[in-house]
Order: structure tokens, then C-alpha cells, then sequence
């Protein structure tokens, strides 16, 4: 398939990803009636359930903390500086782009929807700031396939495998655990999830493009990983010095 094929299929992935968040954004701030009644039921149903089964509230928070939003950007962000210093720079600049902007677009999202956040009779947490999208939910979804599409390379098949359904695993966690606090909305959750992954599309198809640019062979990051030929300079076992091209 040509190159210029797949960025379209890359394109074209994006905006079907942006459709379903942009209308869904739409829905929330027109505050349109079935969507709140389904996300007052929702988010009052999941905290009543954890309110009678208390013993799923220590979890609930520890899960919350662990999948924190920051510990995903240290993550990103301590992975790109093992990338550069093995020798992994474009793939180093690409995360902390794809860091970054997730974290510009999430908090420019927050400030323009003002989304309150649930109000519960009896609430489990409290979290300042807005609503609309979760933070939590984005930067994990984020976070999670960052990893995975620079990984990838040093992965065999199964282990492939393996790290998508870790990474949709730690994201559903990541989200849910915010409903069942009572600290954000099922359509926060999703709007999260949503522009995590649509970030990383439109990153990972303006840095296959720039592969392009360079004459490099084309791929399927998905299975193959962002750029399989920096493998030596991923691997913590491979020398640097052993990758076919510097990057």
C-alpha cells in the first residue's frame, strides 16, 4: 500500500475519532436532556453501589491515584528521555509532542466547557476543576498507547498482544474508577478516552509522514510500532550503535 494511501487511512481515522467527540461535546454543552438523565443515572447508580459496598472505596482511590493523570506524564516523559539519551530522538520528540498537546487540549477543553462536576448527596471524593473532559481518562488513554506504539518494536507477537489489552485494561480503569467516585459523568469518561486516542493518531500521522519525508519504509504502527528500525535503541538489552539508521 503507498504511502501516502496509509496517511490518508491515518487522516481519515482522526476525523472519524474527532466526529464522535465533537458531537458528543456539542451534546453536553447544549446540555441536552437524555444525555443528563443518562449521566445523573449513571454516575447515581455506580455511587450508590460503591457506598453499599464500602469496602470498594479504599481500591477505588488507590486506582485513581495510580492512574493519575501525572503518573502517566512522568511515564511519557521519563520514556522520552531514555529514547534520547539511547539515541531514539525523533521517537523522543514525538512523545513529548503528543504529551504535551494532549495536556494543552484537555485543560483548554476544561476551561471552555466549565462542566460542573456531579453533585451527589453523599459524595466519595472531591476533585476541583471542571468536569468536561476527564482528565484522568484522556491522559491514560494517552499515556497507554504512547507507550505501546513505541514498544511495540521490541515486542514479540504475543507480547503485542498483550500490551493493547494492558493498555485498554489501565484505561477503562482509569475512568470508571472517576464514575463510581461520583467525581465525573460516563460522557466525561468517554470524551476522555476519546481525545487521548485522537491525539495520538494525529501525532503518530504527522510523524509517519515525516518518515516519509525521509525516504523510510512505511508501516503499520499498530502492529509494528511507530519505527520498528529504532528497536536497538528501545530495547534496554540492544546497543544503540546496532540500529541501521540514527533517529
Amino acid at each position: 500500500m503507498k504511502l501516502s494511501l496509509r496517511l490518508g487511512i491515518a487522516l481519515g481515522a482522526v476525523f472519524l475519532v474527532a466526529v464522535p467527540f465533537t458531537a458528543l461535546l456539542s451534546l453536553v454543552d447544549s446540555k441536552w436532556g437524555p444525555l443528563r438523565h443518562l449521566d445523573d443515572d449513571s454516575t447515581r447508580s455506580l455511587n450508590t453501589y460503591v457506598l453499599d459496598h464500602r469496602a470498594l472505596i479504599d481500591p477505588l482511590k488507590a486506582t485513581s491515584y495510580i492512574f493519575h493523570a501525572w503518573v502517566f506524564r512522568t511515564v511519557v516523559l521519563a520514556l522520552a528521555v531514555w529514547l534520547f539519551i539511547r539515541g531514539a530522538r525523533r521517537l523522543a520528540l514525538w512523545a513529548v509532542v503528543t504529551l504535551t498537546a494532549a495536556g494543552l487540549l484537555g485543560f483548554l477543553l476544561k476551561v471552555a466547557v466549565d462542566r460542573p462536576r456531579p453533585e451527589l448527596p453523599t459524595p466519595i471524593a472531591h476533585f476541583p476543576g471542571g468536569s468536561f473532559p476527564s482528565g484522568h481518562a484522556m491522559t491514560a488513554a494517552m499515556g497507554t498507547v504512547t507507550i505501546v506504539l513505541i514498544v511495540l518494536p521490541v515486542l514479540p507477537r504475543a507480547g503485542r498482544v498483550v500490551a493493547w489489552v494492558l493498555a485498554i485494561l489501565i484505561s477503562f480503569a482509569s475512568g470508571i474508577c472517576r464514575v463510581a467516585l461520583g467525581v465525573h459523568y460516563v460522557s466525561d469518561v468517554v470524551a476522555g478516552w476519546i481525545l487521548g486516542v485522537a491525539v495520538v493518531m494525529a501525532t503518530a500521522a504527522a510523524f509517519e509522514a515525516w518518515r516519509r519525508d525521509e525516504g523510510r519504509t512505511p508501516v503499520h504502527a499498530a502492529t509494528e510500532g511507530l519505527e520498528p528500525e529504532a528497536a536497538p535503541q528501545i530495547s534496554a538489552l540492544g546497543d544503540p550503535e546496532d540500529a541501521p539508521h540514527r533517529t
